[in-house]
């Protein structure tokens, strides 16, 4: 039974004691309010200076952001206290409480909590208030604390001071913010005082109840890494103890977000599983899964993710690259996401299906006249359509086609009102691509939001992809080896690539063969893998399934079709051919074994990759060191035994092992380490003193691992013919309990060093593998800050933190910074030091 909360409220039974120090994380939660809110129209300062980085970008406050402060600032604000709880948020792992998320339009968001403070007498509480956001607090039905920064995604902080009577105090807190695009949404209140205080739930719940939900919440995982033609089955900690109503909701993490399943059970009483029958069979991919676990008041959500496949065996691929190309079309026609680069397949394979076309058209040109963000990755293959297939299309759909078209805004020297992101390498080539294109196919036409004809838009755009291209082939990619962002570029350079122009279409074809060969090294057994410039954990533990998986099946003959069409379409509808050489470099035969080397980006992402039939390890060494991450990923091991079979490791950048923030706890670090790489072996010097979290951790995906053995400071794991092993300076303790159970390895301490090493071959190789890890002696040097390992009968290889690092004692500093891969060791060559290990 649902319950409204009046200004009396419940009475006081579920509490919490806070200590100082910790945070005040127990509330009950409103719905989320949303609401439209995008300003008035005006061109954006143009601070693109195709000198592209890794992290955030300051690009001023845009027209909706001015106009939120403006008219939300100060505003008056009535206290209400008649909604309806939507949910609990209960102390878990993350100390802020956080509704960060992803708007595709200016929206202002806001939510409403309440709790309950007790105090033995009369009391001012003084408190550290932070938050991306604005917060305002009324104690007792009195305003006390209005704080609204209302910065973009930075984090503002200020010292309150709530004035509480003796006895319970009625704590009403709304906060809100302008969503635009990908929003870090949070507060944090933080006790600093020297005496705890009691806080308590306004509900009708005993505190056992809500202790029960906490646990629960607080431990959720998925049952497997990927889930293989069986049904979704959900793991707790410890059961219940009553029965609980559980509702799930899986979603797709494309554009649309679109739910793709649903169920409502029974978690049992004496329970720790909870299977899903009916959630079973869903479209391959790494999906993201809504629960709320309760009912009425007592209910708290939770958002998880795991993976679905139909089958783990790597399928049999057709011969050609031209029957790869036509059989990934028709795959995609017939089963890509709900986006247009499916009807591009349709229209490009010959199979139409009116309704789906029509039903996909409809919704591109919606999100194109709405100027959501991401709106330029889709206008690009419509323009593909129109261009290249307009016979397909009805009159009335081409014409509402070049009506969106001309209504575009392309570039920030045009007026609007929106956020959709000009800024980012990805980004400011599928603008300019599309204002080429769209310039080019309409030349006579004049487009609405910058007056100019399509010929002129053309001719600029022409301009703008030459810088674009000029800072590309001078420092390579800032978004290297990225799983979720060279599809992407994709979009912009086939499309160049088949309508350039003059020198655009050669340059573009380069900058693919370019990419195309670091997908090649970088792919093992069908799966991209390695260092990345920009990670998510939706990509990082996909293996298969992201969409940069299918390039390698149709480019190499090894991999596996998904729903992801956002370029491969484009790839497969054109006559772009990658280089021939490369099937060998994307699975090497039996034995041999390579090294590459290679610098991608402004901020010199200096690249390491060593390789076997079996394994790999990918490195980007002596990147900014010491300083805050972003979507960083260091350190990458992949084994080729099964498509999950993945190890890294990193700094954890928030609290919560399910969460998305930039970093997150999985992808990129709070902090960045050193790393240097020599054949196969990496050395990893982590310093995250004075952080959150002074410690860091390894990812294991345990369902792809056929051993996983602790040994004193070592990990050794073997996935068919490929093994691995870490070594952590702190020691290692593997995760029993909570979300990450069976699947992190933790090194506790602030300064850490961390070994790699991967290997290949038969069990038999693997038990001499380990005796030559177990043989190996590492040590590190606290004062020094100097990491070295002594492989049995090999020379020491050092590594300083301050970035000295030498083999045998001769410094091998990193050399190659260009950002074309140089083999700088082949086993079937002559010459060079052999492998440590593998």
């Amino acid at each position: 039974m649902e319950q409204s909360f009046t200004a009396a409220g419940p009475s006081r039974i579920a509490g919490y004691h806070v200590a100082p120090g910790e945070t005040f994380t127990a509330w009950v939660v409103s719905d989320l309010r949303q609401t439209y809110f995008p300003g008035e129209p005006a061109p954006a300062e143009d601070r693109v200076n195709y000198r592209f980085i890794n992290g955030f970008v300051d690009v001023g406050d845009l027209p909706c952001r001015k106009a939120f402060q403006a008219q939300m600032i100060g505003r008056e604000i009535r206290p209400e206290h008649d909604w309806k709880p939507a949910s609990l948020n209960l102390p878990g792992p993350n100390r802020r409480v956080e509704f960060t998320g992803f708007w595709h339009v200016p929206t202002h968001v806001s939510r409403w909590l309440r709790g309950s403070f007790r105090a033995e007498a009369v009391r001012h509480v003084p408190m550290r208030l932070r938050t991306c956001g604005g917060v305002r607090i009324w104690v007792n039905g009195e305003e006390q604390v209005r704080f609204e920064p209302f910065r973009r995604n930075v984090e503002s902080e200020t010292v309150i001071v709530l004035a509480l009577k003796p006895g319970d105090n009625d704590i009403l807190l709304l906060t809100e913010d302008l969503a635009e695009r990908d929003t870090i949404w949070f507060f944090e209140l933080e006790l600093a005082d020297a005496r705890p205080l009691d806080i308590a739930l306004p509900t009708e719940l005993d505190r056992q109840e809500v202790r029960r939900l906490e646990l629960l919440a607080r431990a959720i995982r998925p049952a497997a890494d990927v889930f293989v033609d069986r049904p979704l089955e959900i793991l707790f900690d410890t059961p219940p103890g009553v029965d609980l109503p559980v509702g799930i909701e899986v979603y797709s993490h494309g554009h649309d977000r679109a739910v793709l399943a649903r169920a409502d059970l029974k978690l049992g009483a004496g329970e720790t599983r909870l299977v899903a029958p009916n959630i079973k069979g869903l479209p391959d991919g790494y999906h993201g899964i809504r629960l709320k676990i309760g009912s009425g008041a007592a209910v708290v959500a939770r958002h998880i993710d795991a993976a679905f496949m139909s089958g783990l065996a790597l399928p049999q691929a057709a011969a050609t690259l031209a029957e790869r190309k036509r059989e990934a079309l028709a795959f995609s026609a017939r089963f890509g996401a709900e986006r247009i680069g499916r009807v591009l397949a349709m229209a490009a394979v010959g199979e139409i299906e009116g309704e789906a076309m029509d039903r996909i058209i409809a919704s591109t040109l919606e999100v194109i006249d709405r100027r959501e963000d991401c709106s330029d990755f889709v206008m690009v293959p419509l323009l593909w359509l129109l261009g290249e297939y307009e016979h397909v299309l009805s009159p009335e759909t081409a014409a509402r086609i070049r009506a969106s078209v001309a209504g575009y805004r392309y570039w920030v020297d045009e007026p609007g009102n929106d956020v959709m992101w000009f800024w980012s390498e990805n980004h400011v080539l599928c603008f300019h691509t599309s204002q080429f294109i769209a310039g080019s196919l309409m030349p006579d036409t004049v487009f609405a939001a910058s007056g100019r004809t399509g010929r002129e838009q053309a001719r600029l755009a022409e301009e703008r992809l030459r810088r674009w291209f000029d800072s590309v082939e001078a420092h390579g990619l800032a978004e290297w080896n990225s799983a979720a962002y060279y599809p992407v570029d994709f979009i912009g350079l086939l499309a160049l690539e088949r309508w350039g122009s003059g020198d655009i279409a050669p340059r573009a074809r380069h900058q693919l063969d370019l990419i195309f060969r670091m997908i090649a090294l970088h792919t093992l057994a069908g799966v991209p893998a390695g260092s990345q410039g920009r990670a998510y954990d939706k990509e990082l533990r996909a293996g298969p399934l992201t969409e940069l998986a299918p390039f390698a099946r149709v480019a190499f003959g090894s991999g596996w079709l998904n729903g992801g069409v956002a370029s491969l379409p484009m790839f497969c509808a054109g006559s772009y051919t990658p280089p021939a050489d490369l099937p060998e470099y994307a699975q090497l035969v039996q034995g041999r074994s390579i090294e590459a080397r290679y610098a991608q980006g402004l901020e010199s992402g200096k690249l390491v990759l060593f390789k076997t039939q079996a394994s790999q390890l990918s490195t980007v060494v002596d990147h900014k060191t010491g300083r805050r991450g972003h979507q960083q990923h260091v350190l990458d091991i992949r084994l080729a035994g099964h498509p999950m079979a993945r190890l890294w490791v990193n700094h954890p950048g928030e609290d919560d092992p399910w969460g998305t923030q930039r970093p997150s706890y999985w992808a990129g670090n709070g902090v960045l380490p050193r790393v240097m790489q020599y054949r196969d072996v990496a050395l990893l010097i982590a310093d995250t003193e004075a952080t959150r979290h002074a410690w860091t951790h390894a990812y294991l995906g345990r369902d792809g691992l056929d051993e996983v053995i602790v040994d004193g400071n070592w990990l050794l794991v073997r996935s068919g013919q490929g093994f691995a092993a870490l070594h952590a300076t702190n020691g290692l303790e593997l995760v029993t309990e909570g979300a990450t159970a069976g699947r992190e390895v933790r090194s506790e301490g602030a300064l850490t060093g961390w070994a790699a090493v991967v290997g290949a071959g038969d069990e038999a190789a693997f038990r001499r593998f380990a005796e030559r890890i177990r043989a190996t002696s590492v040590s590190f040097d606290p004062e020094s800050k100097v990491l070295s390992m002594s492989p049995p009968d090999r020379e020491t290889l050092a590594l300083s933190y301050a970035g000295d690092f030498s083999v045998g004692g001769q410094p091998r500093p990193f050399i190659h910074d260009q950002p074309v891969p140089t083999l700088i060791y082949d086993s079937k060559a002559a010459g060079g030091d052999s492998p440590f290990y593998a």
